[in-house]
């Protein structure tokens, strides 16, 4: 018996013989989807009365929820902080290739760069929705300028900055515009950034803290005015210490607010944190650590050189080196590799791995009501 047509035209199709990744577990379910949506099967056969159009057999594999990368520079040739005569298409070719990976949404990720850079390339990425054509855009990340000096890492010093004007006035001066922007890096110790988080938070974007000297307190401090994620953990900060353990000790913290969250990045690709040091992280906050790939144009190349914004990039194995030194920049990592090595480094359960890249990411931006999951009235496609 076909599909109630008096509902919806649309086919509805069935996964059998699969295990899928809901409430936590993985279960053994068939899972049914319309319109891109996953659908609740006791309201499908006792409301509309309706089976079935099509069946595909999984053959006992998983079903998990598509991951979310909330920092990626770019990939395959292409960097998100060069501004090209075709940014767009730069963006979809990623997006396309990285469906191959399970990545089914993104934030496309800008480094430290000139404000030219930023008015060009911000009003070519849009948010969008995904699909077979590749991966949706929940917005762009805004990795600096507003990082601190001392742990700029790969970010090219000339162009940092600080909130001189205030802070807001500095954003729009640097960036041109805050649409399509899902999210910004900043050091929380810069003079005035307690108001900047507080007005990013307000406009609903997403605020980490990164490439930064703060201590503990300062980092509470912007966690309090609003900030929710910290950037890639251990790395481009004060390393732990066991009288201030700064930005790292915001994992067990008791001065974070009851109603908020703190989320974590982590680079599982096995060269940016050693494993004692994820499996520590991982045991200390587990809900909280958000998988990362930090990939950058070399992802999906050949070794040798390539540009992250405005540095010049080596390749060296599988490690991503600034030009002429041993200084770490991004990765060369798709993001299955980083829940494969993350579930072998922590010892992790299959559950805990796919949803450090699937569920935790869609909570700390704020839509794991219809993504990150396999719950009815979830997205199926890879955006909507």
């Amino acid at each position: 018996m076909p599909s109630n047509k008096s509902v919806s035209n649309a086919p509805i199709t069935q996964f059998v013989n699969c295990r899928i990744l809901r409430d936590h577990k993985l279960q053994r379910e068939d899972l049914w989807v319309r319109e891109g949506r996953i659908l609740d099967p006791e309201k499908l056969f006792f409301d509309e009365e309706g089976y079935a159009d099509q069946r595909v057999d999984c053959e006992g594999l998983i079903i998990a929820p598509g991951f979310i990368d909330v920092q990626i520079n770019g990939g395959y040739g292409i960097d998100f902080s060069q501004a090209t005569s075709n940014v767009r298409g730069g963006v979809a070719l990623v997006a396309k290739k990285i469906l191959e990976h399970g990545v089914t949404s993104f934030l496309p990720t800008l480094v430290t760069s000139p404000p030219n850079i930023y008015h060009k390339v911000l009003t070519e990425v849009k948010v969008h929705s995904g699909g077979v054509e590749g991966a949706g855009v929940l917005g762009c990340h805004l990795e600096g300028p507003f990082i601190s000096l001392e742990k700029k890492g790969a970010h090219p010093e000339q162009y940092l900055r600080s909130f001189q004007l205030g802070g807001m006035l500095d954003l729009i001066e640097t960036y041109g515009t805050l649409d399509n922007v899902a999210m910004v890096t900043l050091a929380p110790e810069l003079p005035n950034s307690e108001k900047v988080v507080r007005e990013l938070t307000q406009r609903g974007i997403t605020v980490s803290l990164g490439h930064s000297v703060a201590n503990l307190s300062q980092a509470e401090e912007a966690v309090q005015h609003g900030a929710s994620f910290i950037t890639h953990l251990f790395n481009a900060m004060l390393p732990f210490h066991h009288r201030d353990p700064g930005i790292v000790g915001l994992l067990t913290s008791d001065q974070v607010p009851q109603d908020r969250m703190v989320f974590y990045g982590m680079i599982a690709d096995g060269i940016h944190t050693n494993s004692a040091a994820l499996r520590i992280a991982h045991r200390a906050h587990p809900t909280g650590l958000v998988l990362v790939t930090d990939a950058i144009t070399a992802m999906g190349l050949p070794p040798g050189r390539h540009t992250l914004g405005q540095q010049v990039i080596e390749i060296q194995g599988l490690h991503a080196y600034v030009a002429g030194t041993k200084t770490l920049s991004g990765s060369i990592a798709t993001m299955d590799m980083c829940v494969r090595h993350f579930k072998q480094a922590s010892g992790c359960s299959v559950e805990e791995a796919l949803e450090a890249a699937s569920l935790h990411p869609a909570q700390l931006l704020g839509i794991s009501h219809y993504k990150g999951t396999l719950d009815y009235g979830a997205d199926a496609a890879p955006d909507r």
